[in-house]
């Protein structure tokens, strides 16, 4: 299934969700013009190791300090390829302007950056001594899939779905979507853990963490105004 947009219009321009893509596209560009072996010590260096905080040797032997938290923010604006990017954008561009519209544009930044964080985190936990660096926005964009759960049940998603071949176009109740969305993460995580398994290299802890984040949390960022009733 692939969504190509929701039925909800957003009342005001998502300005923090284009400046996030903009963001995005602007490293992707820069990482598309650095040399293999450089890209590799960028996404070391930038992307989230969790052996770089739970082993000793391993910070020592590769130089990344123990004690730099900064790859928990910088991670979720890397990219390891075009379909990588592509899918997170569109994504974020499908579901970030209605929650953006909701929170206001400085509510939505600060949901955005903490719902990559608690991603981050979960994924930290369940991949302790893991050597391969995690990026991508997918974990902060779950966040904001986990806001629009909550926020917009009843809208429903247009969702192009190839059966045998043959394409088709159909209206899917966003609580649907998203929730069978979250299903398939739940179990390739609870899957990965128990085998052990790379699993095409996907952070679904990170998925999992960002979406629950984001389904509990949003209501903490509403915009001052909606808290009190005169």
């Amino acid at each position: 299934m692939f969504p190509l947009k929701d039925t909800i219009p957003s009342r005001r321009k998502p300005y923090v969700t284009i400046a996030i893509i903009v963001l995005n596209v602007i490293i992707f560009i820069y990482e598309l013009n650095l040399p293999s072996r450089e890209l590799l010590e960028f996404f070391y260096k930038f992307g989230i190791v969790p052996a770089r905080y739970t082993s000793a040797k391993f910070s020592l032997i590769t130089g990344l300090s123990r004690y730099n938290f900064f790859p928990f923010i910088s991670a979720m604006f890397l990219h390891g390829g075009w379909s990588h990017i592509i899918s997170n954008m569109w994504a974020l561009w499908l579901f970030g302007d209605n929650v953006e519209d909701r929170l206001g544009h400085f509510g939505f930044a600060i949901f955005y950056i903490l719902s990559g964080i608690a991603a981050s985190l979960l994924h930290f936990i369940f991949s302790w001594n893991s050597q391969v660096p995690m990026l991508g926005a997918s974990g902060a964009i779950a966040g904001v899939m986990g806001a629009y759960f909550v926020l917009f049940p009843f809208s429903r998603i247009i969702t192009f779905v190839p059966l045998f071949f043959i394409p088709f176009i159909v209206e899917i109740p966003a609580v649907l979507y998203l929730g069978i969305w979250f299903i398939m993460q739940f179990f390739n995580g609870t899957l990965s853990t128990i085998v052990r398994g790379n699993f095409g290299g996907v952070a679904w802890w990170a998925h999992i963490g960002g979406f629950i984040f984001g389904m509990n949390m949003w209501k903490y960022f509403l915009p001052r105004r909606n808290y009190y009733r005169y």
